[in-house]
């Protein structure tokens, strides 16, 4: 797994690369829980590259979006696979992000001022 962030205005961008699953989750929630900015948190995980995730990487998620909904920000998720989208709709969690096929999309989304989680 790899974890880059960059910035896009005031909104952190995270790209996740490879497997998020019980042995690289651990690094992945220090990345993404660090990327949360207690000042007007805007955070897009970008996941066209994310090969796998298991429920200890939704875990992860989970909890980011708890953070970020705690810290009144917003949250979206982009470029999701067949078969990583297909783990979100299975667990529920698709109805609990903002998903977006691009990631334009997901930013202009959590630059919206007011937009949910």
């Amino acid at each position: 797994m790899e974890v880059l962030e960059s910035r896009s205005g005031n909104t952190v961008i995270i790209d996740v690369r490879g497997r998020v699953d019980s042995n690289t989750a651990r690094a992945f929630e220090e990345k993404l829980l660090g990327a949360v900015a207690p000042a007007d948190p805007a955070l897009v995980v970008d996941c066209t590259q994310l090969d796998y995730i298991s429920s200890a990487g939704l875990r992860v998620m989970l909890m980011a979006a708890k953070k970020v909904r705690a810290a009144k920000g917003r949250l979206a998720l982009c470029g999701l696979r067949p078969h990583v989208r297909e783990v979100f709709d299975v667990s529920g969690f698709s109805s609990l992000f903002l998903i977006h096929p691009a990631r334009d999309a997901a930013l202009a989304a959590v630059s919206q001022a007011g937009a949910p989680c």
